[in-house]
């Protein structure tokens, strides 16, 4: 067997793991980004004069990027050991904030929580977006380099027919993602614009997408580099998948109200699950035309990558009306918090959901995109959401406590009419404070494509140089970190320079 043989055998052939271990997984990066806050605030505070781009790039990394690898190979078995420590080493965080803190020094915590509750926020920027598209980018940056290394656990691979793994997410997770931002959601309720607008702006997105996707095709074929045949086909690639997505839905933005994306992601993810039920399309899917596996012309190669397309469509929308319902005007954080609550009743009732269908009708399949995965990364997408919110909003509480506190990608707190002038002023950041917003997270998400570009050439090179299938877990983690590193402080430098690598 040549060396391209196994590792395409090592990643194939997999039954993933339970969908409880995976939404561990999704709720691990919160508490993190919490403490980077919690411990930028206590640096800009205590120690002013060492708070340079370095120091924040060192805090970004170590307590973003470093656990998060960890997470994926030594500590894949202590989640919830590695989880009760992140939460109380920010408990311990929080703690020497409040008894630190320079505003409503002497008045008492419930006087101080209903002050809070009557912050405004800024209400145009939604930190826990940014964070949910970059954390998945990063958690798809380390996955797609880790899984070829044997410290990598196999159940966080991507299954190869039903069931859930962490990598799973990493497709749906984007899809849903996008859709939150996408122009139809962030276009101003003032604006009056065609309804093929947004139409003619999707076609020229596509078309980067689509060279992007030929030329990684292009690149795989020529250095015959290994590949997951049953995961997109034999040409088909996430670019291409992308690309369909965005022309479908824009298509039917057209047609449809933005506020009834959601009962066009039911409509679409039923009526093709019924599809697979009862026509030969799940056949066709696994066995091709001939019932045999051929990959004799386009459709049959590419069956997977094709018709899976319907699912993620159906993601998509549902991430277009989770956006349209955040971008809503609020005022205070107390609106946030009733937002919370609703997210994650919407999630838990769509876990319910989720049972029923495994139990009824199909188990979670990521070849089919089928009913049950839409429901599985819809439901685990808005788990993750909330669990980021809740940090957002205890981040925000910490610079409620101090004045002039700037944590960059964080909520900027605004000025409330039910506070006082005195207390009102605490609220805003000094004005010298103004440039470059020193931050991991900002520089990723001012390029986000091209950090994934990245990732997947680096990775690409790796593997060509390293043997990875015989790695010990020192030269597995030196790997791994060096790689990341480098992505990283590649969008760091780039930020800094004040760089946007632009595909349109």
């Amino acid at each position: 067997m040549s060396q391209k043989q196994m590792k395409e055998a090592f990643v194939s052939n997999l039954n993933g793991t339970t969908i409880l271990e995976v939404t561990q997984v999704l709720c691990l990066p919160a508490p993190y980004i919490l403490c980077r806050g919690l411990l930028t605030v206590l640096l800009q505070h205590f120690c002013p004069s060492s708070y340079t781009w370095r120091t924040q790039f060192f805090i970004d990394f170590v307590v973003l990027i470093v656990p998060l690898v960890a997470a994926f190979t030594i500590l894949s078995s202590f989640l919830l050991l590695e989880q009760l420590t992140v939460i109380i080493f920010g408990a311990g965080l929080a703690y020497q904030i409040y008894h630190r803190r320079t505003c409503y020094a002497r008045v008492p915590v419930q006087k101080i929580l209903e002050n809070f509750l009557e912050v405004g926020l800024e209400s145009e920027y939604i930190p826990a977006i940014s964070c949910f598209r970059i954390i998945n980018n990063v958690f798809t940056a380390v996955a797609i380099l880790a899984v070829d290394f044997p410290l990598f656990p196999r159940r966080f691979a991507k299954t190869e027919l039903y069931g859930t793994g962490v990598m799973d997410l990493g497709v749906g997770g984007f899809v849903f993602g996008t859709a939150m931002v996408c122009p139809e959601v962030r276009k101003k309720s003032n604006m009056e614009v065609s309804r093929f607008y947004h139409l003619t702006k999707s076609l020229h997105s596509v078309c980067p997408l689509v060279f992007l996707g030929i030329g990684r095709l292009v690149i795989i074929k020529y250095i015959d580099y290994q590949e997951h045949l049953t995961e997109y086909g034999v040409h088909w690639n996430f670019f291409f998948t992308l690309a369909i997505v965005k022309l479908l839905t824009s298509l039917l933005l057209i047609i449809f109200p933005l506020n009834k994306s959601w009962i066009v992601a039911i409509s679409i993810t039923v009526l093709y699950q019924l599809a697979l039920d009862f026509t030969p399309l799940k056949r066709l899917i696994l066995y091709g035309t001939d019932g045999s596996g051929t990959r004799v012309g386009l459709l049959n190669a590419n069956r997977e990558g094709i018709i899976s397309t319907l699912g993620y469509v159906t993601i998509y929308m549902a991430g277009v009306q989770t956006g349209s319902y955040l971008f809503k005007s609020r005022s205070h954080i107390k609106d946030w918090i009733k937002v919370i609550c609703c997210l994650l009743l919407t999630a838990i009732s769509l876990f319910l959901c989720l049972y029923i269908v495994q139990a009824n009708i199909e188990a979670v399949s990521r070849r089919m995109a089928n009913l049950a995965f839409c429901v599985w990364i819809v439901a685990s997408s808005l788990i993750f959401l909330s669990s980021l919110l809740m940090g957002d909003i205890i981040l925000s509480f910490a610079k409620f406590l101090f004045k002039g506190t700037l944590v960059p990608c964080s909520w900027k707190l605004i000025q409330s009419p039910a506070t006082t002038k005195k207390h009102s002023e605490s609220l805003v950041p000094k004005a010298g404070r103004k440039g470059t917003s020193l931050c991991l997270i900002t520089a990723i998400n001012r390029n986000q494509l091209f950090f994934f570009l990245l990732s997947n050439i680096t990775t690409g090179l790796i593997n060509l140089m390293v043997d990875t299938l015989h790695s010990s877990p020192s030269w597995t983690l030196f790997v791994l970190y060096f790689y990341m590193l480098i992505n990283c402080l590649t969008l760091f430098v780039l930020h800094l320079q004040d760089k946007t690598i632009k595909f349109w």
